[in-house]
């Protein structure tokens, strides 16, 4: 065990080719957005509305911490990959409850939006490594506060402006090319495939959500 994947320069387990590494990201990352397909498509929304909302919230945060633990301190493909799917599962019912609201074409240009700034991002990670490392302690910061405002916002103010969904989709815009940028700069193993993946998901589902806020208030 390790304490962060991140932090990893020695070789756990057997080295792979680069294609194959990127294949197993790009794999996983796919397994986790064909999941969440599935749970909007079949789970009804009223299923999800009918849990105590408290039970809910705490569910949320306990499976995704744990998740987070596993990923990020396993050195084991399959442990990690449960950490992941243990990430996946509750971000899929809070998409489920936000997709429900907005009609399929502002979801469609939300997904390709996605899609493309993903693209982009990585290939600035791919050529730019060394800046978007040198931003993440910029990044974690400007999340952190805007976390902090958009709360007194809603809670105290009872509002919400969209500069704010801005902010947060350029915070994970870097956070995208941060994290390729990490992923490429540890060894090539699968374990570390799969838990790049896993931050990687994380990174473009919070994108995603912000993207479909902006495009439905259009």
């Amino acid at each position: 065990m390790q304490s962060n994947v991140f932090n990893r320069t020695q070789v756990v387990g057997s080295e792979i080719s680069a294609a194959a590494y990127n294949a197993i990201i790009g794999t996983t990352l796919l397994i986790g957005f064909a999941i969440n397909f599935a749970m909007v498509k079949y789970i009804p929304v009223a299923t999800i509305t009918s849990i105590n909302p408290w039970l809910l919230i705490i569910g949320y945060f306990v499976c995704c911490l744990t998740g987070i633990s596993l990923f990020t301190k396993s050195d084991s493909p399959p442990v990690s990959f449960l950490g992941y799917l243990l990430v996946v599962t509750p971000f899929g019912l809070i998409i489920n409850l936000v997709v429900s609201r907005y009609s399929s074409g502002v979801v469609i240009n939300a997904i390709q939006a996605t899609g493309c700034i993903t693209f982009v991002m990585m290939v600035l990670g791919t050529m730019y490594p060394a800046f978007f490392k040198s931003i993440a302690r910029g990044l974690f910061i400007a999340l952190l506060c805007t976390i902090v405002v958009e709360m007194v916002m809603i809670f105290v103010f009872k509002t919400h402006h969209t500069i704010i969904d801005w902010v947060v989709v350029l915070i994970f815009c870097g956070y995208i090319g941060y994290d390729w940028a990490r992923a490429n700069s540890i060894p090539k193993t699968v374990d570390n495939a799969i838990d790049s993946a896993a931050a990687l998901y994380m990174d473009i589902i919070n994108l995603f959500l912000r993207l479909l806020r902006i495009l439905g208030r259009r």
